[in-house]
């Protein structure tokens, strides 16, 4: 169905209201149970807390460790903290409940959420379960907390009940106002539609909460205000637009013109006289392995164009096998490695498709794995987007295993995918200290300074280029003083040296004797090393709805020197670091104001990015309201790398 604006409101509403009844709720909870009052930031020593049983009392003291941990780097006091705490739990329930509605409206899990407790999977559970799960109310409430750790398995960065984001749930009061509320009988057709989860992002800031950062100050103050500020929603043409030129004209042009992406793909612009052109070549020599092919999008929200994405290398998938089935196994290539690797060391080494699995329905029914595993990849510097756009990429998954007919049982697992969330470095020191006191001290040395690397993270994103630093930093540790000329030593080092770290921190999270907040530090350090990995990758699409305008005011000078030609604005940093994580011949396409085609303070952008780096090959001039309530007129182009 269509996301007008009729429809748009009805979810804005819908969203809004729940919010408000979350929010409402968590914060009595906090204020009558935990003696912590999010209105004047006042924290009630735990030893003072004679009222509650000792499941509360062991939440409560993971509030104060959560409390403790948003804190410790000063920027943010009692009051802020708490706010937030009571913004994630109410984002995170919202998002869980939604994700079931979803999951039922595509028949991937009995009805749970539609009719509240007389839905028929509780019903059936109620009768399995006995009496001995206390009232109604209680026993579903169980009920829902067990459909949460089934899912926590694939998803735990939204699933997971003992995550920082995830600890408090409504009483029986709030949590039947939310199900009446979900259960509208007008929202029923928003339920199977790919687009709903997006659109819950969107609104969960109202335009009000907008506006008011706007009028507070020009420019964004923190990372927060930096992702609300530019939380805009791109409409499914553009997505369509943009991918179609990007990975679709990829695809189209390494198979001389013979796909059924010409058909797939409406807005693929193809001039008149090239698929004639294309066709007397005869079919294309080489095709790369699809496993390879790698999309980025560096401000992903909620994956919008991932999700779109998926279904043109679903398709990709298909004919890259019926390639390799008529040239025979090794037909299909593998791209140069990045300068200083040899192949394989991003990972296991490749073997052909046919050699991998021993049927075409097999691989058929790994190929959304695949596509999740290999193919797409997200950062976004708003954690809530991470939560989202995982989500939207599972459900996605599972629709085509369910559209092809494929029994739960016989679903591969999916792992976690490479959405990331471009979160503050753990500012503990004590902590910090504490972890490095077991491990080598060169790794120690290198754990340090990784994350001073990472400073400025949760506004900068993939802006940051924590990449660039790291040889210098393993030749200074591990290699000594240098000329380097040692690359590939650097390289080696590196991914020796994160192995352990990654198994250090992980060991550190999991340990009995860590506390709450140890292991909330370990999660956000091993969050750092994820991005800086990412960013290592060479991509072969960036497609994007970067943020644009001003400066956050505490990275505008960092931003300035390391992107000087689009220091004046926000759109063309993105757009040069996009460049920048291409390969030789990749394809970028963004929407973005289209002012910097024609303001002179543009000009040394368009000559030295736009046209020196790359190359426009498709534009398209769309004006004012193309992103829900952006004042701004937009344009979506596509750009090739020189």
């Amino acid at each position: 169905m269509a996301f007008d604006q009729p429809t748009r409101n009805r979810l804005q509403r819908f969203v809004s209201d729940t919010r408000r009844v979350l929010e409402e709720e968590f914060t009595r909870q906090l204020q009558n149970d935990y003696g912590m009052d999010p209105n004047s930031g006042t924290v009630v020593e735990l030893a003072g807390l004679q009222h509650i049983h000792d499941a509360q009392r062991e939440t409560a003291r993971i509030l104060r460790d959560t409390l403790a941990h948003y804190t410790a780097s000063g920027d943010m006091n009692n009051r802020q903290g708490l706010d937030r705490i009571v913004r994630e739990q109410a984002f995170t329930v919202l998002n869980r409940l939604a994700a079931l509605r979803m999951a039922e409206a595509r028949g991937l899990l009995m009805e749970s959420l539609d009719n509240g407790f007389q839905a028929k999977g509780f019903q059936l559970y109620a009768r399995l379960a006995g009496t001995g799960l206390g009232e109604t109310g209680d026993a579903y409430r169980v009920y829902l907390f067990s459909l949460f750790d089934a899912l926590a398995q694939d998803l735990p960065g939204l699933f997971d009940r003992y995550s920082p984001q995830g600890r408090l749930f409504p009483r029986e009061a709030a949590l039947l106002q939310v199900l009446h509320l979900i259960n509208a009988a007008d929202l029923a057709p928003l339920w199977s539609e790919d687009e709903t989860i997006g659109w819950i992002y969107q609104y969960f800031n109202s335009k009000e909460e907008r506006k008011a950062m706007r009028d507070a100050s020009q420019a964004p103050r923190n990372s927060r205000e930096l992702a609300v500020r530019n939380q805009f929603f791109t409409p499914r043409y553009v997505v369509e637009f943009l991918v179609d030129n990007t990975l679709g004209r990829l695809w189209f042009n390494a198979t001389g013109g013979a796909t059924g992406l010409r058909e797939r793909c409406q807005y693929l612009l193809v001039s008149p006289d090239e698929a004639p052109a294309l066709q007397e070549k005869g079919a294309a020599t080489r095709l790369r392995d699809p496993r390879t092919l790698k999309l980025l999008d560096p401000a992903c929200g909620s994956m919008h164009f991932g999700l779109y994405a998926f279904d043109l290398f679903a398709e990709i998938y298909r004919e890259a096998w019926a390639w390799e089935q008529r040239q025979g196994p090794g037909s299909l290539t593998f791209p140069a490695p990045p300068a200083g690797e040899g192949p394989g060391e991003r990972g296991p080494a490749l073997q052909p498709l046919s050699l991998t699995y021993e049927d075409e329905a097999a691989f058929l029914r790994d190929v959304p794995r695949l596509i999740i595993e290999h193919n797409l990849f997200g950062v976004d510097i708003d954690p809530r987007a991470a939560q989202i756009a995982s989500l939207a990429l599972w459900l996605r998954a599972q629709r085509a295993w369910h559209e092809a007919g494929v029994k739960a049982k016989d679903r591969p697992l999916i792992g976690r995918g490479h959405v990331v969330a471009a979160i503050a470095p753990p500012a503990e020191r004590e902590l910090r200290q504490q972890f490095a006191a077991n491990l080598d001290p060169r790794d120690a040395e290198l754990f340090d300074k990784t994350l001073q690397l990472l400073k400025g993270l949760p506004e900068l994103g993939v802006l940051l280029q924590a990449e660039r630093e790291l040889p210098h930093l393993i030749r200074q540790i591990y290699v000594g003083k240098g000329t380097g000329l040692f690359a590939r030593q650097e390289q080696e080092n590196w991914q020796q040296a994160e192995v352990r770290l990654r198994k250090a921190l992980t060991a550190y999270a999991q340990a009995a004797q860590s506390s709450y907040q140890g292991r909330l530090f370990a999660q956000d350090a091993l969050q750092g090393l994820r991005l800086i990995d990412l960013c290592r990758e060479v991509f072969d699409v960036v497609v994007m709805n970067p943020p644009f305008g001003a400066l956050a005011a505490n990275t505008k000078d960092q931003l300035a020197k390391a992107y000087p030609r689009g220091k004046n604005d926000l759109l063309a940093i993105m757009v040069e670091r996009g460049l920048e994580l291409l390969r030789p011949g990749g394809r970028l396409g963004a929407i973005t104001s289209r002012t910097c085609f024609f303001l002179s303070s543009f000009q040394k952008w368009r000559e030295q990015v736009v046209l020196g780096i790359a190359e426009p090959e498709v534009m398209a001039d769309l004006g004012h309201g193309v992103m829900d309530d952006a004042m701004v007129e937009a344009a979506a182009y596509c750009l090739v790398k020189h």
